[in-house]
């Protein structure tokens, strides 16, 4: 046994343990991303780098620990070099995290899954994943301008998905997700304004065990939604239907309630936060004591806080805007504010991790992503005009879709490390992209090389278990690349390891096909 310290903490460990492995003992965890259990040290991704008591830097996965040493795991330049190792990785790292409709989608809703689900005819499961970013699918599928179509790639391909309609049939046909009832948290909320806004931000903290009371002016909730938009465009059995599942979660809703400016007092002192979401403010409001332009209510852009900390504002009433998914989108981010407030924390909004993106596709790559979808062009409903589409229809939609999110988008080591060391996609980027490939005719699993940062552990497993041909190096020097030798396809590549090596990718470059998630 040997002794050595590490972060100033002693401990002993066996002759021949792995510095890495050493500071395991501690609790402290070394990133890295091409280690692996099963596996013998590589030293290939340089994230493992920790310091000894002189200052050298070394990769901690493949050094022994010796005693009497000295390791720190980290300090700025063990963060720097690691943030450094990070974007060189980048560097030459070609695909999306998340796909452009989604980052296009003012609230941020995970429409590559709901296109699976819905082609795979689970509505239900797929008005589940549209709830988790908007309140009201059925209202927004009928009204909204659709920014996400827009960045489609399929748009670059032919033409965009039909997210809009896509979007609205589940909540035609999508049973109401039942409410998993969450312990209450004892807080009190009180939301001024029931149109997306407000009903989108008292959907997302009552779910969260937050209590909450929406004033309206009106009789009936639902703002602009009802007062406004014609039953042509937007059918007023829809909207209901969609306001009703939202009190049914609990919100107590409270019409014909003119809030003035001694009534937003009496709501400061009974409630522990409120929520403006009124479109615009009241006569003779004064802006309720809150710093504002002749435009509207200053707020925080990521967090709606206002100039009273125990005051949010979303919608319209902080800038003006004819979107109202993005009102939507700000009435569940705002909710996360109001729960980090309970919570003591600095409210900051919904959480955002790093994403890698790559631009435009180029024909080139349109047949590589088309593996993954149908041709066709766009499917328009049969009933024309503002029928939206039949349940077959949708399915042969949702078909269309590119997959263009990545299958490794809640367990990849290199989005995950990226988001922690703050790391530059483009600081070394000195060339043009690779053209993305997609090996697809495997049973089991997909490889995307330009993912790949030739970490080797494929490779390695390939050779321990005993595959025919398996990954190998194809090439020498910065022209290296993994890949299946003798241009031999996937398939007849890897049959022996192909979930293993999945399972064991810190990418998405080798990923299982099914995925639903």
């Amino acid at each position: 046994m040997i002794k050595l310290k590490i972060n100033n903490i002693e401990i002993q460990v066996e002759n021949g343990t792995s510095v890495m492995k050493a500071a395991e003992k501690l609790g402290i965890h070394v990133p890295n991303m091409c280690w692996h259990n099963e596996l013998e040290h590589f030293t290939s991704c340089m994230l493992c780098l920790v310091k000894d008591g002189s200052g050298r830097l070394f990769p901690s996965c493949s050094v022994q620990a010796a005693e009497g040493q000295e390791i720190i795991t980290d300090d700025v330049e063990i963060s720097e070099a690691r943030k450094t190792a990070l974007e060189l990785l980048l560097s030459e790292h070609v695909g999306d995290c998340e796909a452009p409709c989604q980052i296009a989608c003012p609230a941020h809703m995970n429409i590559p899954q709901m296109n699976r689900l819905i082609a795979a005819g689970k509505m239900t499961e797929a008005l589940e994943v549209v709830k988790r970013d908007i309140a009201l699918p059925a209202v927004l599928g009928h009204i909204c301008p659709a920014p996400c179509e827009g960045a489609c790639h399929r748009k670059t391909v032919d033409e965009p998905i039909s997210i809009c309609l896509l979007k609205r049939i589940t909540g035609y046909e999508g049973t109401e997700p039942e409410i998993v009832k969450v312990q209450a948290t004892g807080k009190k909320v009180a939301v001024i304004g029931s149109g997306p806004a407000g009903l989108a931000a008292s959907y997302y903290l009552q779910i969260k065990g937050v209590q909450v009371t929406l004033f309206d002016k009106n009789e009936k909730p639902g703002g602009l939604l009802r007062t406004v938009i014609a039953d042509e465009l937007l059918p007023k059995e829809i909207l209901d239907k969609e306001i009703e599942a939202i009190l049914a979660t609990g919100v107590q809703f409270k019409g014909n309630s003119e809030i003035d400016t001694v009534g937003f007092q009496q709501l400061k002192t009974d409630f522990d936060a409120v929520i403006l979401a009124t479109g615009v403010l009241p006569e003779n409001s004064s802006f309720f004591g809150l710093k504002s332009t002749p435009k509207g209510i200053i707020a925080d852009k990521d967090s709606y806080q206002t100039s009273d900390p125990k005051v949010f504002a979303v919608g319209n009433i902080i800038r003006s805007s004819r979107l109202a998914v993005r009102s939507v989108g700000q009435g569940k981010e705002v909710a996360f504010s109001v729960l980090q407030f309970f919570k003591g924390q600095q409210p900051t909004g919904e959480p955002r991790i790093f994403n890698s993106r790559f631009g435009k596709l180029v024909s080139a790559e349109f047949s590589e992503y088309l593996k993954e979808s149908v041709p066709g062009k766009r499917v328009f409903p049969f009933k024309g005009g503002n029928s939206g589409f039949t349940t077959e229809e949708a399915i042969a939609e949702a078909k269309r879709c590119l997959h263009c999110d990545c299958r490794a988008i809640d367990n990849c080591k290199l989005r995950e490390y990226s988001h922690q060391y703050n790391a530059d996609q483009k600081r070394f980027k000195t060339s043009e992209r690779r053209n993305i490939t997609k090996q697809n005719n495997h049973n089991l699993v997909i490889f995307e090389p330009q993912k790949c940062i030739k970490c080797g552990i494929c490779v390695r497993l390939s050779e321990k278990y005993g595959e025919k041909l398996g990954f190998t190096y194809i090439g020498r020097g910065f022209d290296v690349e993994i890949n299946i030798p003798f241009n031999e396809a996937l398939d007849k590549g890897i049959t022996l390891v192909a979930e293993k090596v999945a399972a064991g990718c810190p990418t998405g470059a080798i990923s299982i096909k099914d995925n639903l998630k």
